[in-house]
């Protein structure tokens, strides 16, 4: 594998547009970057078989390389390097293992109908990784200069976007602290490195309605906390809770948060209500970015959408389970669904919540306005519609 050299240059922090009530990163001010320029390419000389696109499982078959760049307090970032996919050596003591100091992001490559590979709204992805890094005391970066050595390395792996308008090349940038000490303090070492799967249809045979399990005595995030960033830690205590949901026949989890059991997140999606307000207007509702939920990308993409439509009232604000209840009792609440990246949107049928079911309005595919959201979305992302949310890869 090629040779790190470090090199450190004056890079750009990103400011924290989903909650900034946080204390500034000491080592923000000073951040350094790597640069596309300085891309070093090591190409596989054992290129895999790719998979069958009609048998294609979520992160189970990555593609033949990787992209890498160390970081030390030191001597900054190192230069970038595409390389085939390897296993870390990693100290024991390693921050990673012992704090989870460590983030991600997920994001999708679409081949279009046209051939070109888009990548959507991913700018977006770099932003929001950089949050994530200062709330876990990680080094910025510059996103542009990332998102540069990201496309080469969807080019050097290109054969593996499948072609297939329901099928993606998912992308997963990852962050993990490497310093070898044991301490609840910054690491000084750090690793940056994105890995690339082949992903099927969320849904093979069709969107699927799901049911959720709706427990106030379960919470995914609280105020002050880390719940709008991208971070693992948030995501590994959901796991026995998803259990618990499957043992009472529900696919998903419904976050509640507080005394009046403020909706939040729908399983690791962004949750959204369509519905007749007390007001009687049409109204599309959203939690706010209050630093309880994720800004997701595909959530800001539903909410410019909805808004171009011009259609109905669009809110970011917070309803409860009581708002849920008596919209149901007065035959007002239309349609409910989560979204985000693996899935653009999913509908649910039924929430358990204080040991009854709640039925949700919804049909076989999901009503009309999931629905349209699903096919105007992937219309942009296969190159169906042109949109200034994608950018080709080339």
């Amino acid at each position: 594998m090629a040779t790190f050299i470090t090199k450190s240059w004056s890079g750009l922090v990103y400011r924290c547009r989903a909650y900034q009530k946080l204390a500034p990163c000491r080592r923000a001010h000073a951040a350094s970057s790597f640069k596309f320029e300085d891309l070093q390419v090591s190409l596989t000389s054992n290129p895999q078989p790719k998979p069958d696109p009609e048998k294609l499982l979520f992160g189970h078959q990555f593609a033949d390389h990787m992209l890498e760049i160390e970081w030390n307090l030191k001597t900054g970032w190192g230069h970038p390097i595409i390389c085939p996919v390897h296993n870390f050596s990693l100290h024991p003591s390693a921050k990673v293992f012992h704090y989870a100091t460590e983030l991600f992001e997920g994001m999708k490559a679409y081949r279009g109908v046209d051939n070109k590979i888009r990548l959507f709204r991913p700018h977006d992805n770099m932003i929001r990784m950089n949050d994530s890094a200062k709330r876990a005391s990680l080094p910025a970066f510059n996103g542009e200069e990332l998102l540069k050595c990201l496309k080469k390395l969807v080019m050097v792996d290109q054969d593996w976007v499948p072609d297939s308008t329901s099928t993606s090349l998912y992308l997963r940038p990852t962050m993990i602290g490497t310093e070898e000490s044991l301490g609840v303090a910054e690491s000084h070492k750090a690793v940056l490195f994105v890995l690339s799967c082949p992903v099927g249809p969320y849904f093979p045979t069709g969107m699927k309605p799901v049911s959720l399990l709706a427990d106030p005595k379960y919470v995914r995030a609280w105020p002050g906390g880390t719940g709008w960033t991208k971070m693992g830690s948030n995501y590994a205590p959901t796991i026995s809770v998803l259990n618990a949901a499957h043992d009472k026949g529900c696919q998903q989890v419904l976050w509640l948060f507080g005394e009046n059991h403020t909706l939040t997140e729908v399983g690791t999606m962004n949750l959204f209500t369509f519905w007749t307000n007390e007001q009687g207007e049409e109204e599309l509702v959203t939690p706010p970015l209050s630093g309880l939920i994720l800004a997701g990308i595909t959530r800001q993409t539903l909410l410019d959408m909805a808004r171009q439509w011009g259609k109905f009232k669009v809110s970011e604000r917070n309803i409860t389970m009581k708002d849920i209840i008596k919209a149901l009792n007065e035959n007002r609440l239309k349609e409910m669904f989560g979204a985000g990246t693996a899935c653009i949107v999913c509908p649910v049928e039924r929430i358990s919540y204080k040991d009854e079911w709640l039925d949700i309005p919804t049909m076989k595919d999901g009503g009309p306005v999931v629905s349209k959201f699903l096919k105007d979305l992937t219309d942009i992302q296969y190159g169906r519609v042109s949109s200034e949310w994608t950018v080709i890869v080339d």
